[in-house]
């Protein structure tokens, strides 16, 4: 059923063959020393700069993806990868300890979902998939065995129950996932929110460095944010970045 599971699969490895030093002759490469002397320190230099974003989309990926740029002191995108990590391993203390610890270093308060969200996040999105497909099953087999004989009322009872408890899990998981399809991270240093989609005039607030907001429409190069105190206006979307790559308001 419809938003089950609100984790996205995306694919950010990054794909590539044989460089062409590789397959050159060695009296090539001999030939043209100099290229390769001075493109080895630029690759070396980008490597230590920028933490390596060709990584497996996948709960650990995207963990020790934060860690590399919360050690390389960008909150932003450290914040972001544990949000996105968070999604696929919602149970995992880790991803929730050190999300809470990038924040409160740049003195945000940390998130909470309360007693209810941490019940209905204990399960990783492919269980809870599973546990909807298995409920809808069970009180299909439920009413179908009851129009074929009136015996074992009770064992029928039982499993019609059953199978809504599961569905009634994935549809709370769902519905609790539904919002982080609008979240987004400040990924700059600094981000004016302005009253109108324009680039000038005095800005309503400054948002900070990994904070999260939610995204409610956009207008050209510019979306309308909502933030966590209640207060609306315009930022620029190039300083953001979608929890769930790809499902913002467009």
């Amino acid at each position: 059923m419809r938003g089950a599971a609100i984790a996205v699969i995306v694919a950010l490895a990054l794909s590539g063959g044989p460089t062409q030093a590789q397959a050159q002759p060695q009296t090539q490469a001999q030939a043209q020393p100099q290229t390769q002397v001075q493109a080895q320190p630029q690759t070396q230099v980008q490597t230590q700069a920028q933490p390596a974003a060709d990584t497996a989309y996948t709960a650990a990926g995207l963990y020790n993806l934060a860690n590399s740029y919360a050690r390389a002191g960008k909150p932003g995108m450290a914040v972001l990868n544990y949000e996105r990590a968070a999604l696929l391993a919602p149970n995992d203390a880790d991803i929730q300890a050190n999300l809470n610890q990038v924040r409160a270093s740049v003195h945000l308060p940390p998130q909470s979902s309360g007693r209810f969200g941490q019940i209905v996040r204990i399960a990783s999105p492919d269980v809870v998939a599973w546990v909807g497909v298995l409920g809808i099953l069970t009180i299909g087999a439920s009413l179908g065995l009851a129009t074929l004989s009136q015996r074992f009322r009770a064992q029928r009872f039982a499993a019609l129950v059953l199978g809504i408890t599961a569905l009634a899990f994935t549809v709370g998981n769902a519905l609790l996932q539904w919002p982080k399809l609008r979240e987004a991270v400040v990924i700059v240093k600094e981000t004016p929110v302005r009253v109108s989609p324009v680039p000038m005039g005095d800005p309503l607030l400054q948002l900070t460095e990994a904070e999260t907001v939610t995204i409610t429409a956009q207008h050209e190069d510019f979306v309308l944010v909502h933030t966590r105190t209640g207060r609306d206006g315009w930022a620029a979307r190039a300083d953001l970045a979608d929890v769930v790559p790809g499902h913002s308001v467009r």
